[in-house]
């Protein structure tokens, strides 16, 4: 409700109806599928806790991570009116899903207009991220890409209560930043390297803190109009 509200608002009475919704718990462990390319998407997950990540393959294998996810956001909403997925989605930490079926889902969008409205927002920004995403591999060097990242999830984690120059714990492995940043493991680790040694970022194993927001968001060419929080520091 409050991801939801955070792009448009709505009633007290539309906010029972997402309420209202069934669901189940699932506790899943970190690296378990929430879907996989191919599958019928029969039901939408929502994130209570932990970290998901969105990916496709190629062929031979080689992975492409294509968006992360934090607590509170729907995994499926892009599925909701398609026949089968076109992507796979797994869990990055260990964390709660909640499980709604997807005729629930479909029944709400379409006897709540607004409710629909809100969904759509949400899916239109996480649109907007995926062209960031694809500007952040195709055209900045690989050091601008590591920082933009490591901005981006920080400011995104303010919907959690935190701020974005506060110490945060990173979810992600060398490998992982590898995959979403179209780099390899060794290069990250130097990037990361440069970043703490030029006094960017502060690492405590998986724990990112910035001694300058300011430095580091210029470093990473980073402003967050695209990702339409109702109020964003450019």
């Amino acid at each position: 409700m409050r991801k939801l509200e955070s792009h448009h608002p709505l009633t007290a009475e539309e906010g029972e109806a997402v309420h209202n919704l069934p669901f189940k718990l699932r506790h899943l462990e970190a690296q378990s599928y929430t879907i996989r390319e191919g599958d019928r998407p029969d039901r939408c997950v929502i994130l209570i806790s932990g970290y998901a990540f969105r990916h496709k393959l190629t062929g031979d294998g080689s992975r492409q991570i294509m968006s992360l996810h934090i607590p509170g956001e729907a995994l499926d909403f892009q599925n909701m009116f398609l026949t089968e997925s076109d992507h796979n989605i797994q869990m990055l930490t260990r964390g709660t899903v909640a499980e709604i079926p997807r005729p629930a889902i479909e029944e709400l969008v379409l006897r709540n207009p607004n409710i629909g409205r809100a969904i759509l927002i949400f899916t239109l920004v996480e649109a907007s991220i995926f062209r960031e995403w694809v500007l952040n591999i195709g055209r900045r060097d690989a050091r601008s890409r590591i920082a933009h990242l490591l901005c981006e999830f920080a400011y995104r984690l303010t919907a959690l209560g935190l701020v974005p120059d506060g110490p945060y714990e990173l979810p992600m492995t060398q490998e992982q930043l590898a995959d979403a940043t179209g780099l390899t493991a060794v290069h990250v680790n130097r990037v990361l390297q440069g970043l703490q040694r030029d006094g960017l970022i502060e690492r405590d194993r998986r724990i990112i803190r910035f001694p300058s927001w300011g430095q580091m968001r210029d470093v990473a060419d980073f402003n967050a109009r695209y990702l339409h929080t109702r109020e964003f520091h450019a």
